[in-house]
């Protein structure tokens, strides 16, 4: 790479077949991410996520999703419902991995985040039809990093065949909402149908679609890394799976039924920071795309126009100049505010997630019932690690789980 912005974070570099720029220091991403008139989204391969998703599309189009999705799945009413629908499915998980006694706790968090999802989007129960989605979705994110060759053997050209057919189900799932209209499900899918722009005209079928895959993407793989790491972490720091435990103890102590609510998760301050610093150290989201759409210049460095633009989110949340020693798995960091811009998991700008506390929300629930249940162990607490098309360790996470 050519340096030329060095001192304020900015690299000039070739990158999916484009000319970029990446920027990795707090104000430039900040700058970037609050400059919408200047830098749209531009993902690389975007025809996987969807032109018409609510990751794809700017203005009037962008807004209108957002609004909706934000209060379906990120209103404190809504995740009041959210803790209450998927937390007995996250029970009975965990009552299923102390009988299996060893699995790979990537396999199972991400079997999890899945059904939970399918339910609050389109209310598919677990069965063959969720399990062949799940295995679409799988092949589909192996294509986000790939180099667009729409060749067989290819990662991009199986990702590809693997959306049209979950473009196939889901616009069989759409017709047969639309044949029983009259009988609505409360779920995303039914959300989006009813969705009208100003002049009163619905999202076609393609926005549904598009909207779905991409809902579906960031729900449930944001929620099955975030929780293979919360295994991974706590199991190699015992003394904060202790304090965590202690909390969440308290927490059933004082409770009648086993069911926690979104007020007794707000109120569970260490396992809050546990949650932020599995969401930091996961750093689910490495990379945040843009396209400058006009020249823009940034401290006497020029951005010219047509270039990507590449937010280099992963290097904010392990650079020591951020973060004391970043790489130390250490809740007790949120004992106060991170510094201003360092913390940019969810982006930033008009565009930051739309569900964010669906994720948090989620991990909450299942470091409750983890820690006040169950005991586990790493059996490759040495195992390398994979990156694409996220980073988790290579053998996914192998352990040993049983009941207290």
């Amino acid at each position: 790479m050519i340096r030329y912005g060095d001192g304020v974070g900015m690299y000039r570099t070739h990158l999916f077949g484009s000319l970029s720029i990446i920027t990795c220091f707090p104000a430039v991403n900040k700058y970037v991410l609050q400059s919408d008139d200047i830098f749209t989204v531009e993902w690389p391969n975007v025809d996987l996520m969807g032109p018409t998703s609510l990751v794809s599309v700017s203005g009037k189009s962008h807004a209108r999703v957002r609004s909706y999705v934000t209060n379906v799945i990120n209103r404190p009413d809504a995740l009041r419902r959210i803790a209450l629908l998927v937390q007995p499915r996250i029970v009975a998980a965990l009552e299923s991995w102390a009988q299996k006694g060893r699995f790979k706790a990537y396999d199972e968090a991400n079997k999890l985040a899945f059904e939970n999802i399918g339910q609050l989007f389109v209310s598919m129960e677990p069965g063959p039809l969720l399990n062949t989605i799940d295995n679409l979705f799988t092949g589909l994110l192996k294509g986000f990093r790939a180099q667009p060759v729409n060749i067989p053997g290819f990662a991009y050209h199986h990702a590809l065949q693997c959306r049209k057919k979950l473009d196939a189900i889901f616009r069989m799932e759409l017709e047969k909402k639309k044949c029983r209209k009259e009988v609505l499900t409360g779920d995303v899918m039914d959300g989006l149908m009813q969705i009208k722009d100003d002049g009163g005209n619905q999202l076609s079928a393609e926005e549904v679609t598009d909207n779905i895959v991409g809902l579906v993407i960031a729900g449930y793989a944001s929620t099955s890394l975030a929780s293979m790491w919360a295994i991974y972490f706590l199991a190699k720091y015992p003394n904060v799976l202790q304090k965590l435990r202690e909390e969440n103890m308290c927490v059933s102590e004082n409770k009648k039924g086993d069911l926690i609510t979104s007020d007794d998760i707000s109120k569970m301050k260490y396992t809050n920071k546990v949650v932020e610093e599995t969401i930091r150290m996961a750093n689910i989201a490495a990379f945040i795309f843009r396209l400058a759409t006009k020249e823009a210049e940034y401290k006497g460095y020029k951005i010219p126009k047509g270039w990507k633009v590449i937010l280099w989110i992963r290097y904010i949340h392990t650079n020591s100049e951020n973060f004391d020693d970043p790489m130390c798995f250490n809740p007790d960091r949120w004992n106060k505010p991170a510094k201003p811009g360092t913390y940019q998991v969810f982006g930033g700008g008009p565009r930051v997630c739309a569900g964010n506390m669906l994720l948090r929300i989620q991990l909450a629930i299942l470091l409750h019932h983890l820690s006040t249940g169950y005991k586990w162990k790493l059996l490759n607490p040495d195992a390398g690690m994979v990156y694409l098309s996220h980073p988790k360790p290579i053998d996914n996470v192998d352990i040993t789980f049983r009941k207290i």
